[in-house]
């Protein structure tokens, strides 16, 4: 699961080594265990993309200027292939997200360290009673749908072709979901939940489907509305009372609205968010549920700061990844109705 933030306190040298051995083998185990939750299929994809040739490239009689060429000795004219390091840069990729995650979690999750048996726990879903309400819930499938998709992106950017990409960026990102889960359930502190698995593949399923299919993406986002709740560091995964998820419909990517000004800008936004759930006992703890608009703040850029440009920038790129998840306070009213 993706706990609060816990302090450490190490109170000597021989814990602070300690706990850099404990680091090392929950990388490790991290590594290992993508090879058994699910990614053998994203393994198989670590290979180069086959070229498909046109057999009508042998067999059409070539036009006289590329008979001239022949004629002197020139080569026929070859398709560009794949980087040849393609294999190397989609395993790096692979590798640094599980480093980047097994980093956090022994500095947030784990930092307790690990025990010799596995254990799991019936958690629930959005009960009253349960941990977080389910905030929990939606952070897994929050989190696994962002890996989706950004991992996606990246492999396509190394070189990979767009199906290719979709699947290494899905088994991927489920993998390491996986991967966390399981080593909650060697974890001191957490145990396996068959619920925050469920939500893993739900969400990078999420993340699969938008980046396959151009309309629902121009449709639909998936956000993360954040605020640090009271007695709390900013720390975006673990407060879960500082967390609002949102499913925002767009109104840009509907061709009938997206004509009108300012309609354009606008969204309607469904969201869930617990508080009050981190407080000890006797303290009220709240389920809500949120419907409103907000703003698109991705297409007000590109109709005023980038308006006139040819060609998305750089700057575009990076704005309109960012607003792709978080959606900023203050940028949406919402109506709130407990549960």
């Amino acid at each position: 699961m993706l706990p609060p933030h816990l302090a450490r306190a190490p109170h000597s040298d021989f814990v602070r080594i300690g706990k850099r051995i404990e680091f090392m083998r929950a990388v490790v185990a991290i590594l290992a265990i993508l090879g058994v939750a699910g990614v053998p299929n994203a393994a198989a994809q670590l290979h180069l993309p086959r070229m498909q040739v046109d057999d009508t490239l042998a067999t059409t009689e070539p036009g006289p200027q590329l008979r001239a060429a022949l004629d002197v000795g020139a080569q026929r004219p070859t398709l560009a292939l794949p980087p040849e390091n393609l294999r190397l840069r989609n395993t790096a990729l692979v590798a640094g997200g599980a480093l980047l995650v097994g980093a956090y979690g022994m500095n947030k999750w784990w930092d307790e360290g690990f025990t010799g048996s596995f254990r799991t726990e019936n958690e629930g879903w959005f009960g009253q009673n349960t941990r977080s309400g389910g905030a929990d819930k939606l952070g897994h499938a929050f989190f696994a749908y962002a890996g989706a998709r950004l991992l996606t992106q990246g492999f396509e950017a190394l070189g990979n072709e767009r199906g290719h990409a979709l699947k290494l960026g899905f088994w991927s990102a489920l993998g390491v979901m996986t991967a966390v889960e399981v080593a909650d359930g060697y974890s001191r502190q957490y145990r396996f939940s068959g619920q925050d698995a469920i939500m893993n593949v739900a969400g990078a399923g999420l993340g699969y489907l938008l980046e396959r299919n151009p309309y629902l993406d121009r449709l639909v986002d998936l956000r993360l509305l954040y605020k640090p709740s009271e007695h709390s560091s900013f720390d975006p995964a673990g407060d879960y009372s500082g967390q609002t998820y949102l499913l925002v419909l767009k109104a840009s990517g509907v061709a009938a609205l997206r004509k009108y000004e300012p309609l354009r800008y606008f969204e309607l936004a469904l969201g869930y968010g617990t508080r009050g759930y981190e407080r000890p006992p006797g303290f009220e703890r709240k389920r809500n549920l949120y419907i409103g608009v907000s703003l698109n703040l991705s297409e007000l850029l590109a109709q005023t700061v980038f308006r006139g440009n040819r060609e998305r920038s750089t700057a575009q790129r990076g704005t309109d990844l960012f607003f792709e998840f978080i959606q900023v306070p203050g940028t949406a009213a919402l109506s709130r109705h407990g549960l």
